[in-house]
């Protein structure tokens, strides 16, 4: 599907083309997206039934990944459904309203998850740097404010992104050579000046995941410090242990963010790379999140374990 040489004044729809140069082929990369998809709806969904049910797991590194886990949810939900109708019925048509509704609420989930593991990050900081102090620090109605403030400045950071893309009148394609709504993507259609557009998307990225990644990269320099200064090795080891899993899961959504990130706007990637990338980036964690989480934490894996043998009982 190639673009048009014709301006569109006011689209009222757009044209999803899934991943270009591989449409031949776009129904068979449906299934392990499906999988993912799958695996990630699975985990994150006894996440949420187990972490308010077992008791033991009421701590704010767990409170914080049962919101994680909701997060995670929501962008499966943002993305799977339309990329899989792409892929498998090619139904590409979507409502240029309903692609700034995709838009707004992807970037604002990736923006909350990005708040919910600076959260984590300061999480493990009171932890291991001032234990003492850790529940009266963390207390429930700090959590909530944490988890409020995350979701408010996500929320209006992103939401001016599709109201500063609804201003724009003249687009020289309504075709995206993407598989969801990516607000670099759209704006590349336009056919005005989109210097506003572009500046803020860089602003709203480096305010959110650039300010994110620092400050946690700053709670593990000072918790490394701590840790290294305990004088026993087991003891070290214990306190690095608590910090693995959200490690993981922090390097894993950082990295493949930012190798998305400024590939689209810097980078001469082939698109087909690019887009598998960026939906691997959006898809992958999710699905990963609850593995790492169960495999690092014994409680989650024996609710696991409870729920399947109760299930083959029954």
């Amino acid at each position: 599907m190639g673009f048009s040489n014709t301006s569109y004044l006011n689209p009222r729809t757009v044209i999803l083309i899934g991943i270009p140069g591989l449409e031949h082929v776009q129904f068979w990369i449906g299934f392990p997206f499906f999988a993912v998809c799958l695996l990630a709806l699975v985990g994150n969904t006894f996440l949420l039934i187990i972490i308010p049910t077992e008791r033991t797991l009421h701590q704010p590194m767990y409170i914080f990944l049962a919101v994680l886990a909701a997060t995670d949810l929501g962008l499966c939900i943002s993305i799977a459904p339309k990329m899989l109708v792409i892929f498998w019925f090619a139904s590409c048509s979507m409502a240029f309203d309903a692609c700034l509704t995709q838009l707004f609420f992807i970037h604002a989930l990736q923006g909350m998850e990005s708040g919910i593991l600076l959260a984590m990050a300061f999480d493990r900081y009171v932890a291991i740097c001032d234990p003492l102090r850790h529940t009266s620090i963390l207390t429930p109605s700090v959590l909530v404010k944490m988890v409020v403030v995350v979701a408010i400045r996500a929320t209006i950071l992103v939401g001016i992104l599709p109201i500063l893309l609804k201003r724009l009148q003249l687009f020289q394609s309504v075709v995206i050579v993407h598989s969801y709504c990516e607000h670099m993507a759209v704006v590349k259609l336009a056919a005005e000046d989109v210097r506003v557009n572009k500046s803020y998307g860089l602003f709203v990225a480096f305010a959110i995941l650039g300010f994110d990644m620092m400050l946690v990269f700053l709670s593990y320099i000072l918790i490394f410090r701590a840790v290294f200064r305990l004088p026993q090795r087991e003891a070290r080891l214990k306190a690095f242990n608590t910090c693995t899993a959200h490690i993981v899961v922090f390097l894993e959504f950082y990295i493949l963010a930012f190798f998305s990130f400024f590939s689209h706007r810097f980078g001469h990637v082939s698109p087909y790379v690019h887009i598998l990338l960026s939906t691997i980036y959006l898809l992958v964690p999710p699905a990963l999140n609850p593995i790492v989480y169960g495999v690092k934490t014994k409680e989650i894996r024996r609710r696991v374990a409870q729920i399947f043998i109760f299930n083959t009982q029954h």
